[in-house]
């Protein structure tokens, strides 16, 4: 199988874990569904060809209105659409997706981009409570639950063809610190980098907007294939 057989059915046959989490929080799992499916092996087939190494960047964890809806990583069905994959979800914009894609623009487009790079995710399924995104490491209870099924699921990810040399954790905070220590444990990549999340740039820093791109360009672009 290449990059993209494993990619696809890796995600099309996911199952939440089966160890207990709060009874107030609610697993966010799409794919389940037929569309959401149909989207990833159509992403794959189109994006993931070749058997090769790609380098990795981790986000957090789906939420909602990106691969909450799309099951693909930071892509909201705005930019599903745009890339080629066309879809009939909810055509709803994910401020996040909207970055990652000027970032992916930036560096060549899609068809370079993904040719070069995989983005997943250190929890591949999201989290939902009260009507809102949470992220695995928002509550205590959630991210111990959960610790050695991630673990699976980050080596599951792995298998897909990763470049060892080095890792990318998007975000700076706690999502790095946990990639780091379960990488120190497992031995995964030689080093673990970072780019700042887009929801922080979005939402915190949208005037140096075009300086972040460019320092993020300087990190990924030698990369490219």
């Amino acid at each position: 199988m290449n990059f993209g057989d494993r990619f696809s059915k890796y995600f099309n046959t996911i199952e939440p874990s089966n160890d207990k989490i709060p009874q107030d929080v609610d697993w966010l799992y799409p794919y389940g569904q037929k569309e959401v499916q149909e989207c990833v092996s159509s992403f794959a087939d189109k994006y993931y060809a070749g058997s090769h190494d790609r380098t990795f960047l981790f986000g957090i964890n789906p939420g909602r209105f990106g691969a909450g809806v799309t099951g693909v990583s930071f892509t909201d069905p705005v930019q599903m659409n745009r890339i080629g994959v066309k879809n009939d979800f909810d055509q709803r914009a994910e401020l996040s997706s909207q970055f990652i894609y000027e970032m992916i623009d930036a560096l060549g487009g899609a068809e370079p981009f993904y040719n070069s790079f995989y983005i997943g995710s250190v929890c591949p399924l999201g989290f939902v409570k009260d009507g809102k995104n949470l992220n695995y490491y928002d509550e205590k209870p959630l991210e111990t639950a959960l610790t050695d099924w991630i673990t699976e699921q980050i080596e599951a990810q792995i298998d897909f063809g990763a470049n060892r040399e080095i890792a990318y954790s998007i975000g700076k905070g706690k999502n790095l610190k946990f990639l780091e220590k379960l990488n120190k444990q497992h031995g995964w990549f030689k080093r673990i980098d970072t780019i700042p999340h887009p929801r922080w740039v979005m939402q915190y820093r949208r005037k140096q907007k075009p300086q972040i791109l460019e320092s993020i360009i300087e990190k990924l672009g030698p990369h490219i294939k």
